[in-house]
């Protein structure tokens, strides 16, 4: 479990702005624009929605599993998706 813990939460810098222009650079490899969409969208969430994001999305773990490695409750985490959600629905519609 710590493993998991401190996999998921490792102290992060702000590497946004980074991490979204090496998105951009590598749009012209036959990146597909809405996965673009999506990790600029990604990229743009509070950290700890991003982490719930990426467990959930990604990692495919169950809440009860989320819940044992970041110490919230189900219902936070619930609450943190569903933010993060409505989050990239409303980046990828509005660009």
């Amino acid at each position: 479990m710590k493993k998991k813990k401190n996999k998921f939460f490792l102290p992060i810098h702000d590497v946004t702005n980074e991490l979204e222009k090496k998105l951009i650079s590598t749009a012209g490899i036959d990146v597909n624009k809405l996965e673009l969409k999506l990790q600029q969208a990604i990229l743009k969430l509070p950290s700890q929605q991003r982490a719930v994001f990426n467990m959930r999305y990604y990692d495919e773990l169950k809440y009860e599993e989320m819940a044992k490695i970041t110490g919230l409750t189900t219902g936070a985490l619930k609450a943190n998706y569903h933010h993060a959600v409505k989050k990239i629905e409303k980046f990828i519609t509005s660009n």
